[in-house]
């Protein structure tokens, strides 16, 4: 490639809302994180497959298909109950690629690590994301390792890839363009525990409590719950931005509505109570460990059934539906009866969640 042709390339852009500073914000997985997507990385990136923005790129081949994903963990403090960045970086790009309909087979990990940071915290680490593969079923063929100058990175950083293999009939689950009124919403458990369980073991705000992250691999509750049902249109792990992100993503544009029952919700009181003093609202708080499904409503108990036999999916439940009122919309049942909007999450909420 040619200097000029570079050159014509790499012409600035206006960020909308933020002319020329990255913000916090823009790492939260809501409108600022979805601005950047759209008036940065989708312009120069363009492609088909990348414009599908689904969880994982779905490439096809001649017999199946690949679904091969990315993603990078700056999670801080990077040890936390329940887990650590390894985990995160192995159940995180696991769960993309299951979420797709894909049958997670190998992993790449890239680590970049400060100058001074500790071998055995290191090799912690590294062990518990090769027990996270083993469990999953998945192999770390490749990755790289590079080292920077004492304080120019924030103790460690992970980059992991991963590549799964995908049925022709699974094709359609990252776009959800199945889904119609009537269909049924499941999440397999609690939310909100990631995302409380990393701020609460931040050492500034000196917090004492008994939340637990759920980051864990879901590959083999998804690939139950596949097989338990051909009426399974979408599926969505809830990471960044939580479930109401994840909610208001799928409907925007869309000629349907959504509608989420409060009462259905499974949030842990040592999280709601926390959320509470913090000023964060659980439906927008990161978790690790969730996937959202949408199934057609005459498989929904049958689906439930099989995922509640997973340890991870103890605390399944049917939380909404898919509706033909408020095309475009979602909305909240609140327990008192009320009607609130789910919007995008606007701005920051927790910064390096993940």
């Amino acid at each position: 490639m040619t200097m000029t042709t570079m050159t014509t390339m790499t012409t600035p852009t206006t960020i909308k809302n933020n002319p020329d500073k990255i913000l916090l914000g823009h790492g939260s997985g809501g409108k600022l994180s979805h601005d950047l997507i759209d008036n940065l990385f989708t312009k120069y990136f363009n492609n088909p497959i990348l414009n599908q923005q689904s969880d994982s790129a779905v490439i096809p081949m001649s017999s199946n298909h690949i679904a091969y994903t990315t993603d990078s963990f700056v999670v801080d403090p990077i040890f936390f109950p329940g887990g650590n960045i390894g985990n995160l970086a192995v159940a995180g790009t696991v769960n993309d690629l299951a979420v797709s309909g894909a049958e997670p087979k190998y992993l790449s990990a890239g680590f970049i690590i400060e100058e001074g940071f500790s071998f055995s915290q290191l090799e912690q680490i590294v062990i518990s994301m090769a027990v996270d593969a083993k469990k999953a079923g998945v192999t770390i063929v490749t990755g790289d390792t590079k080292v920077v100058d004492k304080g120019k990175c924030d103790k460690i950083f992970i980059n992991t890839s991963g590549i799964g293999i995908l049925d022709k009939k699974n094709v359609g689950i990252s776009s959800g363009s199945a889904i119609k009124p009537g269909d049924k919403i499941i999440i397999n458990g609690s939310i909100g525990d990631h995302g409380m369980s990393v701020m609460a073991a931040r050492n500034e705000l000196n917090i004492q409590t008994h939340i637990t992250s759920d980051c864990a691999c879901l590959n083999h509750l998804i690939a139950d719950a596949l097989k338990s049902s051909k009426l399974i249109k979408f599926m969505r792990d809830a990471t960044r931005g939580g479930l109401g992100t994840v909610i208001s993503e799928l409907v925007k544009g869309s000629d349907y509505g959504i509608q989420i029952d409060e009462d259905k919700l499974v949030i842990h009181e040592s999280v709601r109570g926390l959320c509470e003093l913090l000023g964060f609202d659980p439906l927008y708080v990161a978790n690790e460990g969730k996937v959202v499904i949408i199934v057609g409503s005459e498989d929904a108990e049958k689906v439930l059934s099989k995922i509640k036999e997973s340890p991870l999916g103890k605390e399944a439940s049917i939380i909404g539906s898919i509706s033909e009122d408020h095309k475009g919309k979602a909305w909240l049942n609140t327990g008192v009866g009320g009607k609130r909007v789910i919007e995008m999450l606007s701005g920051q909420q927790l910064p390096r969640i993940c």
